[in-house]
């Protein structure tokens, strides 16, 4: 004869309600999910689901909460490291630690939220994640001699682009987390001009998603609360966990930070020369350009003397043609008037001798 199934206590039901839900949520979204998928995938009545949340709208804010907590508390931590590399790397890190471990709370996250989320949207996460990179940049911006209005604008960037990101590497899973987090900062370090071929996480980074991941497994009571109560969700943006200290880096991490501040300034420099020779360059066409466009000009100031000599030259030789005509003309008149004082002298003289032998 079997035993008994174990009646589980509240607390047990809770939990295992809250799995279903998110596993449902995850797969089909909140506005495909009903109580009555709920409750009949845990076994239970619809009451039971009513009792412990107040409804759909209840669990999913439990649900949304948790993942925020566990996802701000994760970046929170990765951003108390003591250099701006080291952030950016565990930063990272964290949220793709986040998207290999939690994939079904980070679908639901990146779902356009429903208004039972209350303030707890993804929107709002990535904006409280954007204030606290803010606070980093402004120093960084300051000690660079940037303008610290700008490190509003470039937080939003960053934090985007690693959100973006981890979307696409959600289903995709290719290449390793860790191969993608040291791209990612290659990225944004380096910038499209010194990109490295084969980027790599610092030794102090690397395997850090993983005991990330371990150190932030949320309790199953973390967010109990009492039967037939309708739980809040709650805001990240005021209840932000206070950074654990950071860890102290080791020797040859502090060398690989050395390392990393002298490729930066000799990047910086390459950059430097690089557009030093592109100005050069430039400035070289623009007196090529100048000179050609100079040597053009004479060329077509010659051409137009040389044709308005031409044509002096056929309105002189018209002239001339037009005086040897007249000429020959002229010349044609004489003969001509010549040839007719002939004619008639020829004729008053035969004239006279007819007259001659009469008298």
């Amino acid at each position: 004869m079997s035993e008994p199934r174990r009646r589980m206590s509240g607390k047990e039901r809770r939990e295992q309600l809250i799995q279903i839900s998110r596993t449902l949520f995850a797969e089909k979204g909140f506005d495909g999910t009903s109580v009555e998928e709920i409750a009949a995938t845990a076994n239970v009545s619809k009451p039971v689901v009513y009792e412990h949340f107040g409804g759909k709208e209840g669990v999913y804010a439990v649900v949304i909460d948790r993942e925020m907590q566990k996802l701000l508390i994760m970046v929170t931590e990765a951003l108390s490291a003591s250099h701006s590399l080291i952030k950016l790397e565990r930063a990272a890190l964290a949220l793709l630690a986040y998207v290999e471990e939690n994939s079904e709370g980070f679908r639901i996250l990146v779902r356009d939220s429903h208004a039972a989320s209350g303030t707890g949207t993804f929107a709002s996460l990535i904006n409280d994640i954007a204030s606290q990179v803010e606070d980093v940049m402004v120093d960084e911006f300051v000690e660079r001699g940037y303008d610290p209005k700008l490190a509003p604008m470039y937080a939003q960037m960053l934090v985007g682009m690693v959100a973006l990101t981890g979307q696409w590497w959600l289903d995709v899973r290719r290449p390793s987390r860790e191969e993608v987090a040291a791209h990612l900062v290659n990225l944004a370090w380096n910038g499209l001009t010194g990109l490295d071929p084969s980027p790599r996480l610092t030794a102090s980074s690397r395997g850090l998603g993983q005991r990330l991941v371990q150190a932030h497994q949320r309790p199953a009571d973390a967010d109990h609360h009492p039967p037939g109560s309708r739980p809040q969700p709650h805001p990240a943006a005021s209840r932000s966990p206070a950074p654990q200290p950071p860890t102290p880096l080791t020797e040859k991490e502090l060398r690989e930070l050395e390392k990393a501040r002298e490729r930066e300034q000799k990047e910086q420099e390459k950059l430097r020369e690089r557009e030093q020779r592109e100005a050069e360059k430039l400035a070289r066409e623009q007196e090529k350009a100048r000179l050609r466009e100079q040597r053009e000009l004479e060329k077509a100031r010659e051409r137009e003397q040389r044709e308005q000599q031409r044509l002096l030259r056929e309105q002189e030789r018209a002239r001339e043609r037009e005086q040897k005509e007249l000429e020959k003309a002229m010349l044609r008149e004489a003969k001509a008037a010549e040839r007719e004082a002939v004619k008639r002298a020829k004729l008053v003289g035969e004239e006279q001798e007819k007259l001659e032998p009469s008298e």
